[in-house]
């Protein structure tokens, strides 16, 4: 397994990082603890979740995701065998990023993961209330005192990290040394106008939404495929001239090397500079494997080119 550092983190993970934001929503319990228990069969160990997660499922207690993960760690005696991911100010609650709005959610989070410690927190969101020198701060202190191994921006531009990397440097504070934005073959601005920054500054990126919320896994082609699934509400935004193309290239893709187009997704992330890892999310075991045949699938040069294309 190709192992990959983040950034100038210590911490190294695998080229997959299993999302979840849906356990507590489309995976209850039980099929969460069979995901998990078939991610870590699978070689890998990195587990991304949030305070926030799944918090819009009506009934849900605040961080059901966290709650459950923090269940199977228990019940598997194994968190010395997981990278723990997990970010703050993703409920947007009234803390934001200040020094007592994250120093409140880490306990919780803790609490609730029952752990002691956090492979990686991410500010879910920039909080443009709070100045960045304050929240670094805050981070600072759970470094210090091993609550926090390394800390991420999540949906930060190119400038909210410039500002945040002069900070760090400038006041003696820990940086972000990963950041976490949206990238997939159809949607690539956020990813490309931080690349240049995360390359020249050796920050590392785990992405999100590899596979378009579904979208890139081929089985949403018109407005009927939408009816009756969760997701389907998401997927108007795919289906137009740019959304077809790239489907009729990664069905090409198929055909030459008997992947799926999820597979597909994935392997065409793993081979983007400056990407870590891709986030991926499943709902049963089946998909774990798949997952994980699509990061360790390699695609020719001539197939990411195409793949490039028709995206463009």
């Amino acid at each position: 397994m190709n192992r990959r550092p983040l950034g100038r983190s210590e911490i190294v993970i695998e080229p997959l990082v299993l999302g979840g934001n849906v356990f507590g929503w489309t995976a209850d319990e039980k099929q969460s603890f069979e995901i998990l228990d078939a991610f870590l069969e699978e070689g890998f160990s990195a587990v991304d979740t949030a305070e926030g997660y799944p918090n819009w499922v009506e009934g849900n207690p605040p961080g059901m995701s966290e709650t459950i993960i923090g269940n199977w760690m228990k019940a598997r005696g194994n968190r010395d065998k997981v990278h723990l991911i997990t970010k703050v100010n993703s409920a947007k609650h009234p803390g934001g990023l200040s020094h007592d709005g994250i120093k409140q959610s880490v306990e919780a989070s803790l609490k609730r993961l029952q752990t002691d410690y956090i492979d990686i927190y991410f500010s879910h969101w920039p909080d443009p209330t709070t100045e960045i020198e304050e929240t670094l701060s805050a981070y600072d202190m759970l470094v210090r005192a091993g609550k926090v191994r390394t800390i991420g921006a999540s949906n930060y531009n190119r400038a909210q990290m410039e500002e945040a990397l002069e900070t760090s440097i400038v006041k003696s504070l820990p940086r972000y040394d990963v950041v976490q934005p949206l990238y997939n073959l159809y949607e690539r601005q956020d990813f490309e106008e931080l690349r240049r920054f995360l390359l020249e500054n050796d920050v590392g990126a785990i992405v999100y939404y590899s596979l378009a919320a579904g979208f890139l896994t081929g089985k949403y082609r018109s407005a009927e495929d939408k009816e009756g699934r969760i997701r389907g509400l998401k997927m108007d935004r795919f289906l137009n001239d740019k959304g077809f193309r790239i489907l009729a290239a990664m069905d090409e893709v198929a055909a030459e090397t008997g992947a799926t187009l999820a597979e597909i997704a994935l392997a065409w992330l793993v081979a983007q500079p400056g990407v870590s890892a891709p986030i991926a999310s499943a709902t049963s075991v089946e998909q774990v494997r798949s997952l994980a045949k699509g990061v360790r699938l390699t695609l020719s040069d001539d197939a990411v080119a195409r793949l490039n294309a028709a995206g463009a």
